[in-house]
């Protein structure tokens, strides 16, 4: 895996981009941001709010994201925590009426590719 960064850490808002979680640890470098490099062909680029919802969603289409997996050091996800998703499962889940809510600020510009800012919008975790 390459060490090197392929676009710039910028949010899909076009400001620096923020840290999704580091509990649990996310991202496809694992170090807590929804960076990407040419070799994260899944652009695990947005960062989510996870619902039950959506994790019902996910384990139905074949990616259980619930079930702890401790040899890949993976707690298992539950309702509110936050994990850099690939663009393209979250544009299927969208498409299926099950996309789980979006931090804006955290999500990588490089998501733009495959889903488009007016539909990131609609679902964009509003901080009060």
């Amino acid at each position: 895996m390459s060490d090197i960064i392929l676009a710039k850490p910028i949010s899909v808002l076009g400001n620096k981009l923020q840290p999704c979680s580091t509990d649990p640890m996310t991202g496809f470098f694992r170090d807590g941001c929804c960076n990407t490099c040419k070799e994260d062909i899944g652009s695990h680029t947005v960062c989510i709010e996870v619902s039950t919802k959506f994790l019902e969603y996910s384990r139905f289409v074949g990616n259980d994201l619930s079930t702890p997996n401790l040899d890949f050091g993976f707690p298992g996800l539950k309702e509110n925590d936050s994990w850099c998703l690939c663009a393209s499962r979250w544009f299927e889940a969208e498409n299926k009426g099950m996309a789980p809510r979006v931090f804006l600020d955290n999500t990588h510009i490089k998501a733009l590719d495959i889903i488009p800012l007016d539909l990131l919008l609609k679902y964009a975790v509003v901080n009060s």
